[in-house]
C-alpha cells in the first residue's frame, strides 16, 4: 500500500479525561496509556477527509470521505501516538480498502457534514453489517481566536499526534506515521445530540464535561502500514 495523501477538515476534537486504568483495560498489549495531569483521555473526532488518494495523484482525482472515530492516546518506545477503537466513514470502497490495507477498524456509516451560520453540523449513523449501532448527532462551532498549542500544554497534548496505532486481525501492532503541519485551534462549543460511540465500543459515559477544539483543517501525508 502506497502512501496516502488527503485533507482533513471542520475538525471537532471533543475530549473526556478518564482514569488511565479504565483505557488500559482497552489496550492491546504493548501500548500504554499516556497521560496529562494524571488522566488518560478519550476523544470523539467528526471531521471530512478531502481529496484522499495515493501520494502522487493529483488532488482533483481524490475522494471526499466523511468520518467520525474514537481515540484514545498511548505510547509505545516513548513515541507519544494514537490508538483508534473505532472510525466510522461514508465511503465503503474506503471503507473496506482502510480495513485490508491499513488495519483500521473502520467501519461504513452514513454520514452528512454541512456548514451554514458559522457552525457544523455534523450527523452519522453506522450501516456495516454485523457491528454495534453508532448514532451520533451534533452542532460544533468555534467560540475564540485561533491558537497554536503550547508545547506541554493539553491542546498539544491532544492534537499534536503524529503515529497512530491498530490490533490487526492477526493480533499484531501495526502503526502509521502522519506528516502535516502544526494545528490552527479554536477553542470550541458543541451541541451534542446523540452520543452512542462509549456504549458501543465498551465504554461508560465520561463523567467530566469535555474539553472542545475546533479546526478548520490542514493537509496530510499518511505512511503505509507498518508493523511494530
Amino acid at each position: 500500500m502506497v502512501p496516502l495523501e488527503m485533507g482533513w477538515r471542520h475538525l471537532l476534537f471533543e475530549n473526556w479525561p478518564v482514569d488511565p486504568d479504565l483505557v488500559d483495560a482497552h489496550l492491546p498489549d504493548g501500548l500504554t496509556p499516556d497521560v496529562h495531569d494524571g488522566s488518560a483521555w478519550l476523544s470523539v473526532v467528526p471531521f471530512t477527509n478531502v481529496a484522499v488518494r495515493p501520494s502522487g495523484v493529483p488532488e482533483r482525482l481524490g475522494i471526499r470521505l466523511p468520518e467520525l472515530n474514537l481515540r484514545t492516546y498511548v505510547t509505545r518506545d516513548g513515541v507519544p501516538s494514537v490508538y483508534f477503537y473505532s472510525l466510522d466513514a461514508q465511503g465503503l470502497v474506503s471503507v473496506l480498502g482502510a480495513r485490508l490495507f491499513q488495519h483500521l477498524p473502520y467501519y461504513y456509516a452514513r454520514i452528512s457534514l454541512e456548514r451554514a451560520d458559522g457552525r457544523i453540523r455534523f450527523s452519522s449513523r453506522r450501516r456495516h453489517p454485523g457491528a454495534r449501532p453508532v448514532h451520533y448527532e451534533a452542532s460544533y462551532w468555534p467560540t475564540g481566536e485561533p491558537f497554536s498549542a503550547s508545547e506541554d500544554s493539553l491542546a498539544a497534548f491532544l492534537t499534536e499526534r503524529y503515529r497512530f496505532y491498530t490490533q490487526a486481525p492477526d493480533g499484531t501492532i501495526r502503526y502509521t506515521d502522519v506528516d502535516h503541519d502544526p494545528w490552527t485551534l479554536y477553542p470550541a462549543a458543541a451541541d451534542v445530540e446523540t452520543n452512542t460511540l462509549f456504549s458501543a465500543n465498551g465504554f461508560g459515559t465520561p463523567d467530566a464535561d469535555p474539553v472542545c477544539y475546533y479546526s478548520p483543517g490542514l493537509d496530510v501525508v499518511a505512511s503505509r502500514s507498518e508493523r511494530a
